[in-house]
């Protein structure tokens, strides 16, 4: 048997359990009945079932279900969107605190038609999920929004808890794997967030599996670093459709704890590595171990100032 047909073969460790209980099925018909779209199922999540029907959990996307952008790995789909739905804000405002959310995660297809990326709709989702659910903490996940720095300050200002931006790949393989994205501009919009906001932790994702080396991926984790990144999230790229980009490789769990070993010493305050992985994966724990990292380097300091 030839090694491209070995690879095609998804590992054990790749299995899924399905788990539809009612909490799946409640999450899936409110959010019809609201007309609100998820990452979740747009993009094909393998763990949609453990999130939805365990952790009920959710990551909302808006600005509509139509990307601007064809990125060779991604399941959502691609065209022209629709106009702006300045009623979304209040209806995923609303969904959360129907769900009782204590950390919520806002994403959106990458809207190039419009001047300001879409981040006015974004600070307003914030700002309205913040007002109806005042405890709980929001995550965003935008899109480079053209490297405008004027519409990352748009979304920076609504002070979410968690800017989080993925570079998807490492540097050497970027432009073949992603649409319109550029690797730089992703690291200058990591960096750009922090300057405006230096107590926000940033946070960002990898997916291996489509021809990366380890020295690549230690170059992408120093890039993250330099750039003063906090969170990084590392997980098995999965074909969704015979049209994408093939899997070049299934990595083992083994590997994946090397490569968070890695990171955390590289001074990542989190990484969450493992196949199933993905940059919304227990975002939630995330979160927390954000915040007991800035406790402990607030508490460092202050024992340096009194010594």
């Amino acid at each position: 048997m030839s090694d491209r047909k070995q690879v095609k073969r998804k590992p054990e460790w790749l299995k899924i359990k399905l788990n539809t209980n009612e909490h799946y099925t409640g999450l899936k018909k409110m959010m019809r009945e609201n007309n609100l779209h998820t990452v979740c199922e747009e993009a094909r999540c393998p763990n949609i079932h453990e999130c939805w029907a365990v952790r009920r959990t959710a990551t909302f996307m808006i600005l509509g279900d139509v990307c601007t952008r064809a990125c060779r790995f991604c399941a959502v789909k691609t065209g022209l969107p629709s106009e702006l739905d300045w009623q979304e804000p209040e209806r995923v405002a609303d969904s959360v605190q129907l769900m009782n959310l204590k950390h919520v995660v806002v994403t959106a297809v990458a809207r190039d038609d419009l001047k300001d990326g879409g981040a006015a709709v974004f600070a307003e989702t914030v700002r309205a999920i913040r007002r109806k659910n005042p405890f709980t903490t929001i995550e965003v996940l935008p899109s480079d929004m053209g490297g405008v720095e004027e519409n990352l300050r748009t979304l920076m200002d609504a002070n979410p808890d968690i800017l989080n931006h993925n570079i998807e790949t490492v540097r050497r393989l970027s432009d073949r794997v992603r649409a319109r994205a550029k690797y730089e501009r992703s690291l200058e919009f990591l960096r750009r967030a922090k300057e405006m906001k230096p107590n926000t932790p940033t946070k960002s994702s990898i997916m291996i599996g489509l021809g990366e080396t380890k020295e690549d991926l230690i170059e992408a984790m120093d890039d993250l670093r330099a750039n003063h990144v906090d969170i990084l999230t590392i997980g098995q790229y999965l074909q969704p459709t015979k049209k994408h980009l093939a899997v070049e490789k299934y990595y083992h769990p083994d590997e994946f704890k090397e490569l968070k070993d890695i990171a955390m010493s590289k001074g990542f305050s989190h990484c969450e590595s493992g196949p199933l992985v993905r940059s919304s994966y227990h975002a939630d724990e995330q979160v927390n171990a954000a915040a007991r990292e800035k406790h402990r380097l607030a508490d460092e300091k202050e024992n340096v100032k009194q010594a």
